[in-house]
């Protein structure tokens, strides 16, 4: 209420400035007969329905218009806070995701090295299975070969004595006679006989 008995204050107060210009002007003129006595007459009317329409006009909206601004200020307001709470929320989001990221990369990266380590050292075991391996066909190479050579050097023995058996046959079928061969018989027979 006060704010609109300022208003028409200062409403009032224009509207008399008005008038005394418009009168001093009329009176600077020299007072040029009546035609200029109805214009100010004409004047002063319009100015008094001017202040009177200003100031209905201002009756009738101002509180439409002070709800406006106010209303207005408040959406401002309200928006700016909103705004300021999703920057806020965004930074927020922005540095969670940005340190689980982060975390991640540092996830990703110890993998990498423990399945790195897991190569290197399944690498080494499968050397180390192929080198087993190796020994143990190197073994059963040599254990074949040795038994190889035995069997080759039985079988070399068996035939010597075979063949040493055949040439004392034959020594023996051509240098020994039937009488030779009767006392051999003989001292054959006469050692066994005296073992027992």
């Amino acid at each position: 209420m006060n704010h609109l008995f300022s208003l028409v204050k200062r409403t009032l107060f224009f509207a008399i400035l008005i008038l005394l210009l418009e009168f001093a002007a009329y009176a600077s003129g020299g007072g040029e007969g009546a035609k200029d006595g109805n214009q100010l007459s004409n004047f002063i009317w319009k100015t008094v329905d001017f202040i009177v329409l200003v100031g209905l006009l201002y009756w009738m909206l101002a509180e439409k218009i002070k709800e406006f601004f106010v209303g207005r200020r408040k959406d401002i307001k309200e928006s700016l806070e909103k705004s300021a709470q999703q920057k806020a929320d965004a930074e927020k989001k922005y540095r969670e995701y940005s340190e689980k990221l982060d975390k991640a990369s540092a996830e990703i990266d110890g993998i990498f090295e423990m399945i790195k380590a897991q190569g290197v050292a399944e690498k080494q075991k499968i050397i180390e299975d192929a080198g087993k391996v190796a020994g143990k066909i190197k073994e059963d190479a040599q254990a074949r070969i040795e038994q190889e050579l035995k069997k080759a050097s039985d079988q070399l023995r068996t035939e010597a004595v075979q063949l040493s058996v055949q040439m004392a046959e034959e020594i023996l079928k051509r240098n020994i006679t039937a009488k030779d061969h009767e006392a051999m018989v003989r001292e054959y027979m006469d050692k066994v006989v005296n073992e027992n």
